[in-house]
């Protein structure tokens, strides 16, 4: 059995794209797989976040890839959920002729582990009823760029010839077709199918299979080929087995096997522990507040985000996933914002996360380290996992698109992009970190002083502010809040700590800064807060509005019961806010250099529920965040932005989103007694 697979079309999905929503996230602290509600995966990129994509059919039906299970019959209903307080998820399919379930998963065992081997685990599992099923794995490596060839082993198939090379082992004999997998089975109640994918993260190259050169399109069921059927107690298939029996030739059956599949009872052992160390860690949590079901899972998604060997945090597990169908608005998300990783810092402190916060500390000190000045400072917008500040940004022209969004980026130029609102995003992220965590080290502190020199040089400087805009570099009101807030959390950490400091300079460059958006970012006419400063002072500054004010008293720059902050609130609402729901800004009054609309940004939504708390208005904010929660996907998860049709939009799941919800719940909570 081999064959070669340069770009050849691999077998339909129906409908050829799932909504964003439709999806749930699965992962093993080093890169993450979306599963569709119809049982497909059609996003995985290994071995990490940002490793070209695997299975990519979420930005191109025909030529990215996917791996499908379903029944072969019409199926009626489809549910899917997480596997109470895990990252493990379960895809239920009913039919006339019964109920399916699919179990995805990939392990992870301990944290820390040297020993972890990177698994993608799919149990299928008949609840109720006999069923004939297809499973169909079609990967298309690099983008769907990569060669690859197909070879058989005694446990399954290889695909060999591009990096990764992946094995698959299978309780179904597989059919080559055109370099892609394929097989048909029938399960009845109680019996489990089984199925790993395992990159191989040691060699580009695939190692020589062995077995039967000869395949089957149809396998009788697990039963009838002398594997071991596993009898379940439960419909999640978590119960022991029935029946005893050994593995079928050739398939080792013993849960230490290094690069054998699993047993049945291997495979239950690998599902108890994963089990176990989501539960344990979430165990963790100091949160008990009214919702915590959003709030855990906001934190198992922040969880999943994390690259565990290095303790940095992705802003999303996705790529060029479009803000406006058809449009062009589709970026790379699989990176280290400065700014998303320092609020996921906040949060996780908020829970009682320290471990995370620690390592993401260690991350960032180890990027200060070979941080150097130059023209956009010594911080940069985004790193690689690695702390890389180089990410080219390419438009992949032979994918379509999601939904025919195009152009498909892979890369982000905006890390070539000053923001200065980073520096007070970081520098509060580490004043909280030595607040309630473990304290700032005497290297770190020496960098972070290098980086206030340059910023004390700096501030005064058009960029191009939080949302990364291409029309070119303003003076933005909440750059010039967060480079107050970088001055004013270092002279509070010297004097916590009673660290050498030039606090004469120090507090002198803070009230120039504060004054300056007194002055020139206040809009007396309007009498609002407004996105950009005025040119000079005396000037009025132009009147359009930006959700980012929101978080004004958030950072302490003003009281939340400063008039002015009330009536920007009330200006926000009235213009940016719908039903809950909140534009960052209206890109017809600022353009932004880009075509095409977006839909509201989700975590600003949530900075709206902070707000109206942080301002008395607790009835408010609570009609508002339960109105928001409506707007999450049916396992709990976000996108970064929601259309006015309720729609995902925008990579997905996004940390942002969920950092700022656990914001918004604990503090309104906090608010409410």
């Amino acid at each position: 059995m081999s064959g070669e697979a340069p770009h050849a079309a691999p077998g339909r999905l129906d409908p050829p794209y799932l909504p964003i929503g439709e999806h749930g996230l699965i992962g093993d602290l080093r890169t993450a797989a979306l599963v569709g509600t119809d049982g497909r995966i059609d996003w995985f990129c290994a071995p990490r976040f940002d490793s070209p994509s695997v299975f990519g059919a979420l930005l191109d039906a025909e030529k990215g890839g996917f791996w499908a299970i379903e029944p072969q019959c019409e199926v009626a209903t489809r549910q899917q959920f997480y596997f109470p307080e895990t990252n493990i998820l379960i895809t239920r399919m009913l039919t006339e002729d019964g109920m399916v379930e699919v179990q995805d998963f990939m392990p992870v065992l301990r944290e820390h582990d040297p020993d972890h081997r990177q698994r993608l685990v799919r149990r299928v599992v008949s609840v109720r009823g006999h069923l004939r099923m297809r499973v169909e794995v079609a990967p298309r490596p690099d983008y769907g760029r990569a060669r690859h060839r197909i070879e058989p082993t005694a446990t399954g198939v290889r695909f060999v010839g591009a990096a990764p090379s992946l094995t698959l082992h299978s309780d179904v004999a597989l059919e080559d077709r055109g370099g892609d997998a394929h097989g048909v089975f029938r399960i009845a109640q109680g019996e489990s199918v089984l199925f790993v994918l395992e990159p191989d993260t040691e060699s580009g190259e695939g190692r020589e299979g062995s077995g039967d050169s000869g395949s089957v399109t149809e396998s009788a069921g697990p039963a009838d080929r002398g594997r071991h059927a596993v009898r379940t107690g439960t419909n999640t298939g978590t119960g022991s087995s029935d029946e005893g029996g050994a593995a079928a030739p050739g398939r080792p059956g013993a849960a230490g096997d290094e690069r054998g599949p699993l047993a049945p009872e291997a495979a239950q052992q690998l599902f108890d522990a994963t089990v176990a160390f989501w539960r344990g860690w979430l165990a963790r949590s100091a949160y008990t507040g009214r919702w915590r079901e959003m709030v855990h899972r906001s934190a198992l998604a922040l969880k999943l985000l994390t690259h565990e060997p290095t303790g940095a945090v992705v802003a999303a597990p996705t790529a060029a996933l479009p803000e406006h169908l058809g449009g062009e608005r589709n970026w790379d998300y699989r990176y280290v914002w400065i700014r998303d990783a320092a609020f996921s810092l906040y949060a996780l402190l908020r829970l009682g996360f320290t471990a995370e916060a620690q390592a993401f500390i260690a991350w960032l000190s180890r990027c200060l380290d070979r941080s150097h000045d130059g023209e956009l400072g010594p911080l940069r917008v985004m790193y690689t996992i690695d702390g890389d500040p180089r990410i080219p940004e390419e438009e992949l022209h032979h994918l379509a698109g999601y939904r025919g969004s195009r152009p498909v980026r892979a890369g982000n130029c905006a890390a070539g992009q000053l923001q200065l609102d980073i520096y007070g995003e970081l520098i509060d992220s580490v004043y909280l970190f030595n607040k309630y965590g473990g304290g700032v080290s005497h290297d770190t502190w020496t960098n972070l002083g290098r980086i206030l020199d340059w910023l004390l040089d700096h501030w005064d400087t058009p960029d191009q502010g939080i949302w990364e805009t291409r029309a070119g570099q303003q003076h933005h009101t909440y750059s010039r809040v967060m480079c107050w807030v970088a001055v004013e959390r270092m002279i509070r950490i010297a004097n916590q700590r009673g660290l050498p400091a030039d606090l004469v300079r120090w507090r002198r460059e803070r009230d120039a800064i504060y004054r300056q958006v007194m002055e020139r970012g206040w809009n007396h006419d309007r009498g609002t807060f407004t996105q950009r400063l005025a040119d000079a002072p005396g000037e009025t500054p132009p009147a359009e509005l930006d959700a980012s004010l929101l978080l004004m008293p958030m950072v302490k720059f003003v009281s939340p019961n400063d008039p002015r902050f009330h009536s920007t609130v009330e200006a926000i609402a009235e213009e940016l806010v719908t039903d809950g729901l909140v534009f960052r800004y209206d890109p017809r009054l600022t353009p932004d250099g880009l075509s095409g609309e977006e839909g509201t940004f989700s975590i600003c939504s949530f900075w709206w529920v902070e707000a109206l708390t942080r301002t008395g208005q607790v009835e408010r904010a609570r009609l508002a965040l339960e109105k928001i929660f409506t707007y999450a996907n049916h396992t709990g998860l976000y996108a970064e932005q929601i259309g006015l049709t309720g729609e995902h939009l925008g990579n997905f799941p996004q940390a942002f989103t969920h950092l700022a919800l656990i914001s918004a719940a604990t503090n309104l909570d906090r608010s409410l007694g």
